[in-house]
């Protein structure tokens, strides 16, 4: 079995009984014939995948919230002037 390709299926599939069926990647590689090495190697990227799209959500996160600063700093300002403008003009 050196250099054989798999499928993309075949190694979801697979990935799948490790992640979300709870089975040990010795059990899984035994079961399918895949060497552990393999396994894990294809674990890698699918968490290192699920790091880089962590980071993007929490990216476009950090930028939403930076616009709503930006926002409600703005607003506050405006009530610190109209506050100030309305103190002079009343007294």
């Amino acid at each position: 079995m050196a250099n054989q390709k798999y499928s993309d299926e075949f190694r979801a599939e697979a990935i799948k009984q490790i992640t979300e069926r709870g089975y040990s990647v010795k059990d899984v590689s035994q079961r399918l014939g895949v060497s552990t090495k393999s396994l894990y190697k294809w674990l890698g990227g699918i968490r290192s995948h699920r790091v880089a799209e962590k980071s993007s959500t929490l990216e476009a996160e950090n930028a939403r919230l930076k616009a709503e600063l930006k926002r409600v700093e703005e607003e506050r300002d405006i009530l610190k002037k109209a506050a100030t403008y309305f103190a002079r003009t009343s007294g």
